[in-house]
């Protein structure tokens, strides 16, 4: 499919749909004096051209008893290890991201763990995986700005 167009009216139904996922297409309909059909047929046409990818969740992890946050640094003992060692740190399900990076680490993660102690197990389990040379970690004392929605704004915004 060609390079996708959108309109102002497309802007509206991304720009409400990125501050409430859930929103049903009526509501959003009546906000912009469309039919439901036609916002239904808009967002089908955005998840075909793959300006839209599904939707997410947003997770209190603090009420879910995981508000530990540590970053780490991995070093690599050699680079052509990268994929071996990303199959075996996304067999970890407390390791939430994972980059490939350039400058002083090869991976760089984020780990949620329920306290230290548990943030201590998962840093072990990615020095125990071969090819990992050592780790270096960081503890976030808080996460002061998390907030896709402002980016994703000014995106659409733009265009």
């Amino acid at each position: 499919m060609g390079k996708f167009k959108l309109d102002e009216i497309d802007h509206q139904i991304l720009d409400m749909l990125i501050d409430n996922t859930r929103i049903p297409f009526t509501d959003i309909a009546k906000k912009l004096l469309i039919s439901a059909g036609t916002v239904h047929v808009r967002v089908k046409k955005m998840e075909d051209a793959g300006i839209i990818r599904g939707s997410s969740l947003t997770l209190d992890y603090n009420q879910l008893g995981y508000a530990f946050i540590a970053y780490v640094g991995i070093f690599l003992q050699n680079t052509s290890q990268t994929k071996f060692v990303l199959e075996r740190i996304n067999n970890i399900p407390y390791v939430t991201v994972a980059h490939i990076t350039t400058g002083k680490f090869n991976i760089f993660c984020k780990i949620r763990a329920k306290n230290t102690e548990h943030a201590k197990d998962i840093i072990f389990m990615l020095d125990d995986i071969e090819g990992i040379h050592r780790t270096e970690t960081m503890i976030s004392l808080e996460e002061s700005i998390n907030d896709k929605k402002r980016l994703m704004h000014s995106i659409f915004n733009e265009l």
